[in-house]
């Protein structure tokens, strides 16, 4: 059964589906398919990672299973803009840290999304990416991510890696998805309390009540609630000035808000982090995360091993008191 969601243009703009037996224990891509008629599986893949496709309001991989009566909403702008190119904006200003044949590794600062959610949107990192490397157009996971091999939140500063052609790009996209790309992140969170090295593995679910958020499931009730995917985050305090901890972490696949949500969940929120608890700081105006390093070694074709400095901003919540 197909039904509007909302009033006015809320209605135009998406549409839910109620999961009927047939297709319950279907794979989340196959059933919306089979209900959203005449939409590609490409083009629902697509939307699916963006988070374009939610069940029962909350985002779920294309692999997740849905069951009876379940709820699956489709964002019909973002499903339709997953396949319209990003914007080129040659003169959007891009910090290059790294640059081969092959590959790049750009310095996002904060406030900027890493992709557009809708047609004609422009800003991004994605904008100034095809303006100032026109043959990225054409390679990633889809014309509006242009060689973007992976992404950070908007209000997360640092590296992301980008590939220039289709052959770099699969072999990229297979390395993170095999662990085999390195990545650390330097963040500020409050350092009472905090041992000077440490792991945090509660895998990582949708918030049940608020698709913002993601939910760390520290309790064995909530893994089999849930159905959390495994996350893990090592990390080791670099030092502590006042009442802050200047902290690096390594979480080699990163899912979304994975960092923001464990150091949450051990009672050390971020640094301007409110979504997860965490104090607000004026100065700052976002939390204090910054992807500092990436690397690769698998193809001696493809490696790199690029650093960023620590942005000001964050540099001055732990810079010596006199």
């Amino acid at each position: 059964m197909t039904n509007g969601s909302g009033d006015g243009q809320e209605a135009e703009r998406k549409v839910q589906y109620t999961v009927p037996e047939e297709l319950a224990g279907a794979r989340l891509d196959k059933a919306t398919c089979e209900l959203a008629k005449g939409t590609s599986r490409a083009k629902v893949k697509r939307a699916i990672e963006v988070g374009a496709v939610r069940v029962n309001g909350r985002r779920s991989p294309k692999g997740a299973l849905v069951a009876k009566d379940d709820v699956i909403s489709l964002d019909l702008d973002q499903l339709e803009s997953s396949d319209v190119p990003a914007i080129a904006t040659p003169e959007a200003p891009l910090t290059v840290r790294y640059e081969s044949a092959s590959v790049l590794v750009v310095d996002k600062p904060a406030g900027q999304p890493c992709a557009p959610l809708r047609a004609g949107e422009v800003g991004t990192l994605a904008n100034a990416l095809v303006g100032h490397y026109p043959e990225l157009a054409g390679i990633g996971y889809s014309p509006r991510e242009p060689g973007l091999v992976h992404r950070l939140d908007t209000d997360t500063t640092g590296l992301v890696v980008i590939a220039r052609t289709k052959d770099a790009f699969d072999k990229l996209r297979a390395a993170l998805k095999a662990d085999e790309m390195e990545k650390d992140y330097l963040l500020v969170c409050t350092e009472e309390g905090l041992p000077d090295e440490g792991s945090i593995e509660f895998p990582i679910a949708n918030h049940p009540k608020d698709k913002r958020r993601v939910y760390p499931c520290v309790h064995p009730r909530d893994v089999m609630r849930y159905a959390p995917r495994p996350a893990h985050t090592r990390y080791r305090v670099e030092k502590r000035v006042g009442t802050w901890a200047l902290v690096r972490a390594e979480a080699k696949r990163a899912l979304r808000h994975q960092i923001r949500s464990h150091f949450a969940s051990i009672d050390h929120p971020l640094a301007g982090d409110t979504l997860y608890g965490g104090a607000e700081i004026r100065l700052l105006g976002r939390h204090a995360l910054h992807a500092a390093r990436v690397r690769y070694a698998g193809d001696p074709s493809l490696a790199f091993d690029v650093e960023s400095p620590l942005p000001a901003e964050m540099a001055v919540l732990v810079a010596p008191v006199d």
